[in-house]
């Protein structure tokens, strides 16, 4: 289980920051990608959207769905479909707790971000559960009042 990830050798390519508007984030895992070798390239130019993207549990495996990862522009035949569904690779014992937790009413899985640790591609998802409209009306609240309180802060140090 991945606890907000930090690293030296980590580049991060993407972020899903409309997942945290719409979601309360409750558990968070790393997981390794499936790509071909276009689509790695292509992630190194940063060509990736993660905004409709979720994940889930097939079989004993757990799949990304929706991930568009623009083809490559030198890749010619060699490029794959932009949002075929790709394979997450996650050990044995943290898919069967995904499993137990996406049976649970409300609960599903969201990729929060897509990032490279030691030159391999790889995806934080995250068991999410939604947000009703007034929890993200008190967390865009609750957002306005600490930039205020930090405005505040940084004009007395003046």
């Amino acid at each position: 289980m991945a606890e907000n990830i930090v690293a030296e050798d980590l580049k991060i390519i993407a972020t899903n920051k409309k997942a945290f508007h719409n979601y309360h984030v409750l558990e968070r895992y790393e997981a390794g990608i499936v790509l071909s070798g276009t689509e790695v390239k292509s992630l190194r130019d940063g060509r990736i959207n993660l905004k409709d993207s979720y994940a889930l549990v097939r079989q004993g495996e757990v799949f990304l769905l929706n991930c568009h990862i623009s083809p490559y522009s030198h890749g010619n035949r060699e490029n794959q479909e932009p949002t075929r569904t790709r394979k997450l690779l996650l050990h044995k014992r943290e898919i069967q707790k995904l499993i137990g937790k996406t049976v649970e009413k409300g609960l599903s899985l969201v990729p929060l971000s897509v990032y490279f640790k030691t030159g391999r591609a790889k995806v934080e998802i995250a068991v999410v559960k939604g947000k009703k409209l007034f929890d993200k009306r008190e967390t865009e609240r609750r957002k306005e009042s600490d930039r205020e309180l930090a405005r505040i802060m940084k004009n007395a140090r003046r």
